[in-house]
């Protein structure tokens, strides 16, 4: 039998195998292509079930480790394991793998080994900076991302692909430098505090920083984080890489590219620097529902139909900060159900806007209306995905919204109760993008699948087998993750007491406030 740390290294680095396979094949052989990747892809999902099922939720370390000196001089190791941060991260990122390949067969017609082989290539580098635990390593994995996104956008996007996919690795770049800069500060002063060379997460966590330094590099990794994930103002890049993008590339960067800077926040940013996260938390947590409300009201307003799913991402995001922030036991579970409940609605409506775009080739709201008629299959997804996104009870998004305003509120209390107000006016702002978050969602539908019949290039044909395979798995993933949150929760909450040790609160979020 295969040890544990031996599958978890397969699930890393299967992707890499999947390219040289797909290299391998014939270009005038596309079918084969597409099932070679699916394949691959389901193998890698299978994988991570079964680390997930074996992942002890009652084990505080890291599980399945692999451990290999890499480049000793600098104290760089290969590091990898399974924590109570990632676990969930893994496993929504091997079970989108195989749903995008399988719903962009029809959509991707040139260079589609090209395609392909990128797409396991942002497969790798998104496990890759999940599971790793060195921060050489992690950072790699990280810049890597932008290379298969860039030409995913460039190559197979829209009509302003170029502009797009320049801004997207503009914007992430210019955050990634100075992320350099504090990681190689952040080791050099762990080397000459204590003559370790090390890179591995678990020893800079014990790295004693004056506060002011702290300030600054924690100002470093949070900006690059916050442009990933993304938090406004920073959020510019984002609207246009969703609309240029093909819908594989949308589906990825909804479901688990934007999870980059908020699981950043988690692992990084707030337990390396815990005093100036304590000095900023007042000020993330303001961002966080200011991207709540206003990413609400731009989807509210938009004609592009990706658009306003992208415009929704930005809001849903809003509320994973805002747990994290909260530094709130409920709060921060709270956030990693969001971010994994966003993964899965956000992919699916992408993929759902790229079905009628393949029929109908139009992104204009106006353009649609009344399919419910035509396309009963389709409009039955598209609500569920909706109610979904919308955090209906039984769907994963409540439980990701409420337990993240939850624990803010808890925090917020706490504040109150100090004799600091603002934070309780805060959260109750914060409320007001579910609201927001169930008119642009429903009006949205109502708009698109009801009303009078208007669909261009009628006549047009409802989902095929494939395209409801691929559905049926997110929203069977939808329920199950709201109906039956705790099994899940269970594996993330010892992490989530090792964030609050790690950053080091006392019960409150505003405790800096005072």
């Amino acid at each position: 039998a295969m040890s544990d740390a031996a599958i978890l290294n397969l699930v890393l680095w299967l992707p890499v195998a999947g390219m040289a396979l797909v290299w391998a094949l014939p270009e005038e052989r596309p079918d084969r292509v597409r099932w070679a990747t699916f394949w691959a892809m389901a193998l890698q999902f299978v994988l991570a079930v079964w680390l997930y099922v074996r992942f002890d939720a009652a084990d505080p370390s890291l599980q399945f480790a692999t451990r290999l000196p890499w480049i000793p001089d600098w104290g760089v190791s290969y590091l990898i394991g399974l924590d109570g941060f990632n676990v969930l991260l893994v496993l929504l990122t091997a079970f989108l793998g195989p749903l995008v390949v399988a719903g962009s067969f029809t959509a991707i017609t040139k260079d589609v080994k090209l395609f392909h082989a990128m797409l396991f290539l942002i497969q790798f580098a998104m496990m890759g900076t999940f599971v790793a635990q060195d921060l050489f390593l992690f950072y790699l994995f990280w810049e890597l991302m932008l290379v298969p996104m860039f030409l995913i956008i460039g190559i197979w996007g829209g009509e302003r692909r170029i502009y797009a996919t320049l801004k997207f690795v503009l914007y992430t770049a210019f955050g990634s430098i100075l992320m350099l800069a504090a990681m190689i500060y952040l080791v050099w002063t762990l080397k000459s505090t204590t003559g370790v060379d090390s890179f591995a997460f678990a020893d800079l966590y014990g790295v004693r920083l004056p506060a002011d330094a702290q300030t600054w590099l924690f100002a470093a990794f949070a900006l690059s984080f916050a442009i990933k994930v993304p938090i406004v103002p920073l959020h510019t890049w984002l609207p246009d890489a969703h609309v240029e993008a093909p819908t594989a590339g949308s589906a990825i960067l909804a479901g688990v590219l934007l999870k980059m800077g908020t699981y950043g926040f988690m692992k990084l940013g707030f337990p390396l620097f815990p005093e100036a996260a304590k000095l900023f938390t007042p000020l993330v947590m303001s961002l966080a529902v200011i991207s709540i409300v206003y990413g609400a009201c731009l989807a509210l307003v938009q004609t592009d139909i990706k658009k306003i799913i992208a415009y929704s991402s930005i809001s849903h995001l809003g509320y994973v900060m805002l747990g994290l922030a909260s530094l709130d036991l409920i709060g921060i579970q709270g956030a990693v159900i969001q971010m994994v409940s966003h993964g899965l609605t956000a992919a699916g409506l992408f993929m759902m806007i790229g079905m009628i775009y393949e029929r109908c080739h139009s992104r204009d709201l106006a353009a649609y209306g009344g399919l419910a008629k035509i396309l009963p299959l389709y409009s039955v997804f598209f609500l569920l995905l909706t109610l979904g996104a919308i955090g209906l009870p039984t769907t994963s998004g409540f439980t990701g919204e409420f337990l993240s305003l939850l624990g803010a509120f808890r925090a917020a209390w706490g504040a109150y109760e100090a004799g600091v107000a603002w934070p309780l006016w805060l959260v109750g702002l914060a409320v007001t993008g579910v609201v927001l978050g169930a008119l642009y969602m429903l009006w949205f539908a109502q708009r698109f699948l009801f009303g009078k019949l208007k669909a261009p290039h009628l006549p047009i044909t409802d989902l095929s087998t494939r395209e409801v395979a691929v559905l049926a798995a997110i929203v069977v993933a939808m329920f199950a993750l709201g109906l039956f949150p705790d099994e899940p929760m269970s594996k993330t909450e010892l992490a989530a007491r090792q964030f609050q040790q790690l950053v080091e609160t006392g019960g409150s979020a505003f405790a800096s406030v005072r």
